[in-house]
């Protein structure tokens, strides 16, 4: 899940290989689609946010039905990954701070640690942000998201990537990865529970 045009459905075809539908302008996505990999649903969501040519009522309608897949489909969801735009995030969110809000991003960040869904950050189009303004920039995401810089403490969290490259692939397969094996473990651990009591 992610706001419009921040690369959710490039990464889903650089992570799994599958032919997934993208474009170049925002809101290509509206409405989910699935795709199966290996006895997986793979799951991409439309995105939130401003989407050009897109009336503000469906936008909003958009983020409504967003807000209800996720809370009934939460039992169900292995991964939850919030993709942001490396590039746009900071400017984003220095607008919403000006007008005193919330930005929408961090709302839904927190929205997915509610349903305890613990949510990875893939901060996406890390390729196009110079090597030596990275770790401030990763610092800022962090902190908006309320977690204290420095990033690299949140590794399990934070994963810089280029759907673009493939920069950054490796370590984010490795968080979903692991993700599934926590969750399998606890859907183990409450069949156990409920056969042994």
């Amino acid at each position: 899940m992610g706001r419009s045009n921040v690369g959710k459905s490039s990464l889903i075809r650089r992570l799994t290989g599958l032919r997934v539908r993208v474009g170049k302008r925002p809101g290509v996505t509206r409405r989910t689609r699935r795709y199966r990999l290996d006895g997986l649903e793979v799951v991409d969501l439309p995105g939130f946010g401003f989407m050009s040519g897109v009336p503000r009522g469906i936008q909003e309608r958009i983020k409504t039905q967003l807000i209800r897949y996720l809370e009934s489909h939460s039992k169900r969801i292995g991964v939850a990954i919030e993709v942001i735009d490396a590039r746009s995030f900071p400017e984003i969110v220095e607008r919403w701070e000006r007008r005193a809000q919330i930005p929408v991003d961090v709302e839904f960040f927190h929205f997915l640690k509610d349903l305890r869904l613990d949510p990875i950050i893939a901060v996406n189009k890390i390729d196009l942000i110079y090597p030596d303004e990275r770790d401030d920039l990763l610092d800022f995401i962090c902190e908006r998201m309320d977690m204290l810089p420095p990033w690299r403490q949140w590794l399990d969290v934070v994963a810089p990537v280029s759907a673009r490259t493939g920069e950054g692939i490796a370590h984010l397969r490795r968080l979903i990865e692991k993700r599934l094996r926590k969750k399998k473990m606890e859907h183990l651990m409450r069949v156990f529970r409920k056969r042994s009591g």
